[in-house]
């Protein structure tokens, strides 16, 4: 699996993700923000708080936990 380098969150639910080859991918989080947990995700607030997790997977998290496998995120997204 390709490196994760930056995760920018360009709307409330859309984050844009940076691989190591140069490809940049958009993955759309409305379809995970589902109960109190992953519903955090939408408050536009803390989903500006996410950040890239190299030690467990490489893969982007928010504060409290929330994460979303890479190889979902590399699958359910769209190139930019």
């Amino acid at each position: 699996m390709v490196k994760l380098i930056k995760v920018s969150p360009i709307s409330d639910t859309v984050l844009e993700i940076t691989y190591e080859n140069g490809e940049v991918r958009l993955f759309d989080i409305t379809p995970y923000l589902k109960g109190s947990w992953m519903g955090e995700l939408g408050n536009p607030e803390y989903f500006k708080q996410v950040r890239i997790e190299q030690e467990f997977g490489d893969t982007v998290v928010w504060p409290n936990g929330q994460d979303i496998a890479p190889h979902e995120l590399l699958e359910l997204s769209s190139i930019a």
